[in-house]
């Protein structure tokens, strides 16, 4: 398993960060160093997503959350922090569902939410409905795998942000260079494909388990949204405040999908304030008393690519 390791204080709040659907450990790589002046910061890449290869594990959001729930054991003897985007949102309430003693808080940036009644955008439509179909939108995909990387990520920072000049252009890089390191995956049509249709499957209909944990989390929730997210409407954001009052929210305008690479800087801050407030009971408990365990996981787990 990949994970990067962002620095921060060892005894600090630990934030565990927790990407989206196609997404990698880079896509905090604007955010994290705003962070680690006050929090440590670690990222890991979930399996079939960045350089960790599926190999024997699922790509899909249930064997992703056990993969998460894991590498949380083996890096901190506290709870932590889950800081998720998108499918990586999804995830973290799922984890703070299944394993409550080990999420001390959750900050959600534009996580895949529970279906509601919205004017669907129509290329994010067709590209969600191809890319779920078996066999037909795992070759759709394999044929994105294709292109070259620099054109995958314009396309990806296309569709996800409002502005997506507004993402440093060294922060670009790292996605290229990620896109380049993983077109050698022969596997990674088939799991994006996978970790498609179960991100689908846990919105929908089908998704009542994880609609009803919702409702029944009781660590302190921090919810960012871009105001013109195209793939997660803000309209399911202000639903799920409204169903979960005790959650805090915070939508930017003029911001996508991905707010921690398009608004970096909006993001942090109102992280921060969120800690300073009502996060604050997670950040006591996310603190750790011993230091982070990240080198002893190495060890113990082969998490086989470590990078600061």
């Amino acid at each position: 398993m990949h994970f990067v390791d962002f620095g921060g204080p060892r005894r600090g709040p630990l934030i565990v960060c927790v990407h989206g659907l196609a997404g990698s450990a880079v896509n905090w790589a604007a955010i994290a160093p705003l962070l680690t002046g006050r929090c440590r910061v670690l990222a890991p890449d979930l399996a079939g997503h960045g350089l960790t290869r599926s190999a024997r594990r699922g790509p899909d959001v249930q064997s992703n959350r056990r993969l998460l729930d894991r590498f949380i054991e083996l890096v901190s003897d506290d709870p932590v922090i889950l800081m998720g985007n998108s499918m990586g949102g999804m995830i973290s309430l799922l984890e703070a569902q299944a394993a409550a003693d080990k999420v001390s808080g959750l900050i959600l940036l534009d996580p895949a939410l529970p279906f509601v009644p919205a004017r669907p955008d129509l290329l994010v439509a067709t590209v969600f409905v191809a890319g779920g179909l078996p066999g037909l939108g795992t070759a759709l995909l394999r044929g994105v795998h294709k292109l070259p990387p620099t054109t995958v990520v314009a396309r990806t920072l296309s569709l996800c942000c409002q502005d997506p000049t507004r993402v440093p252009a060294d922060v670009v890089a790292q996605h290229v260079d990620m896109a380049r390191r993983r077109a050698g995956f022969d596997e990674a049509a088939h799991d994006l494909g996978v970790a498609t249709r179960s991100v689908i499957a846990n919105a929908g209909l089908g998704g009542h388990a994880y609609r009803m944990g919702m409702a029944s989390l009781a660590c302190p929730v921090l919810l960012i949204h871009g105001e013109r997210d195209r793939l997660v409407p803000v309209s399911a954001a202000r639903t799920a405040a409204r169903a979960n009052p005790s959650w805090s929210l915070v939508v930017l305008p003029g911001v996508g999908h991905v707010p921690q690479l398009e608004a970096p800087l909006e993001c942090a801050d109102a992280i921060f304030g969120w800690l300073d407030t009502g996060g604050r009971p997670a950040a006591l408990s996310a603190t750790t008393t011993t230091p982070t365990r990240a080198g002893l996981s190495i060890r113990r787990w082969r998490l086989r690519h470590r990078e600061r």
